[in-house]
């Protein structure tokens, strides 16, 4: 491995960053080299959380040929229901927003954490994917210099790249070697999340407790049962955490006012404090940053890894058109384009999730008869609702190739042809 030379490199092994190594490898055109971790290039996870992808991810997933061997573990969100839990006066009316509102069978489908590594991983090793994977235990160090980019593994392995998709978490070694700042900022918050098993069907329903702590969702799983996220303030977090399954059973069946019938068995649970970043930019210095990297976004509205699946699709579109037409995909031209595109929707659903969440969690009563009023709106005017459906499916502008039904094929057009991505 030492001293070779790709078009590509991805340093980091999560699914935002399996995707984007096969969308530039598969789609692109690119020879991309993916350096991970054993443990998770493997797809071997402990990890409880779950993620609703939105139908653009799954496009994605499937242009990339990894939905099929995603989809068994997952299971389809049709509708999603907002319960006003806050206990105020003015008590917002409930809310279910359909997929069959905007012409769809569902708004996307819940992915358990470990099902888009285990299946991006196993896309990646196809014979096709002009991917190699490279088990690691991190990346040292990333020289960038004029043409290429030099990355030092924790072994003492070197390779070369044009460009770098550093998708390796909010404590990124490739956003500080690329000299990229962040802003960060922390909520008196935490997550506690887990699975459990329920005796009532949940009609491939979601639903969102809107509570003065933060919201309490549950999401559906395969069969009688659904996933978790119990957003609490942190010393009320870490005490759910430590209840034993009884008494954590008997706390959320308080909570969930019989939604889902009886609660059976329950997962562990684990606490993820809330939190969040955001890069000043997505790309510099032949480094774009993809996932965690480049933004980290509470679980709240089921933004984070759509966002990070849509960096590795827009990455896709722009470094595509490099090659064709015989480009640095690299340049300062093709990364300051990819971070132009992603800032609008980074920056738009970073607001939309702080503003939800600290309407419910604000003192003031202005504050509360804003968002009561919003949701009261909501529920009273289709029009509003389908259009606040669409924009949190998917942001309205300039769509990249690999979110939209057949994008590989209008990739591979565009790459033999040299033309330039449309706008949706």
């Amino acid at each position: 491995m030492s001293n070779a030379t790709y078009t590509a490199a991805v340093v980091g092994g999560g699914p935002a960053g399996l995707a984007a190594g096969l969308a530039l490898g598969k789609a692109a055109g690119a020879d991309v080299i993916i350096a991970a971790p054993p443990h998770r290039a493997a797809g071997k996870s402990t990890d409880m959380r779950t993620a609703a992808l939105f139908a653009g991810s799954i496009e994605l997933l499937r242009n990339i040929d990894a939905w099929d061997l995603i989809a068994p573990h997952c299971a389809p969100i049709a509708a999603i229901r907002i319960i006003d839990d806050t206990g105020s006066l003015l008590r917002a009316p409930e809310v279910v927003f359909t997929a069959a509102e905007v012409g769809r069978e569902t708004f996307g489908w819940n992915v358990p954490n470990a099902a888009p590594v285990s299946g991006l991983h196993a896309a990646a090793v196809k014979p096709d994917s002009r991917v190699s994977l490279h088990e690691t235990s991190g990346i040292a160090r990333l020289d960038i210099g004029p043409e290429t980019a030099t990355l030092t593994s924790q072994e003492g392995e070197t390779f070369e790249a044009r460009i770098v998709a550093g998708a390796d978490g909010r404590n990124s070694i490739c956003r500080a070697a690329a000299g990229i700042e962040t802003r960060t900022w922390r909520y008196e918050q935490a997550a506690v999340v887990a699975s459990f098993h329920h005796s009532r069907p949940h009609r491939s329903i979601s639903t969102e407790f809107h509570r003065p702590s933060g919201p309490l969702t549950t999401v559906p799983l395969p069969g009688l049962s659904s996933s978790l996220v119990w957003v609490e303030r942190p010393d009320v977090a870490q005490r759910l955490v430590a209840l034993n399954d009884d008494a954590f059973r008997a706390a959320l069946d308080e909570r969930l006012q019989g939604l889902l019938g009886a609660i059976g068995a329950i997962t562990p649970r684990a606490m993820f404090p809330l939190s969040g970043l955001t890069a000043e930019a997505f790309g510099a210095n032949r480094v774009a940053l993809v996932g965690e990297a480049g933004h980290v976004i509470p679980p709240i509205g089921a933004q984070g890894l759509n966002l990070g699946l849509r960096d590795a699709a827009t990455l896709a579109d722009c470094v595509a058109t490099a090659l064709a037409d015989g480009r640095d995909p690299g340049s300062a031209q093709v990364l300051d384009l990819y971070s132009a595109r992603r800032r609008p929707d980074v920056s738009s659903r970073i607001a939309t999730v702080d503003v939800l969440n600290r309407s419910l969690i604000s003192s003031l009563l202005p504050v509360h008869l804003a968002r009561g009023l919003g949701i009261v709106a909501l529920h009273a005017l289709p029009p509003l609702r389908r259009f606040a459906i669409r924009e949190g499916l998917q942001p309205s502008g300039e769509l990249p190739d690999l979110l939209k039904p057949d994008g590989a094929r209008l990739m591979h057009e565009r790459s033999r042809s040299g033309a330039r991505p449309t706008a949706a």
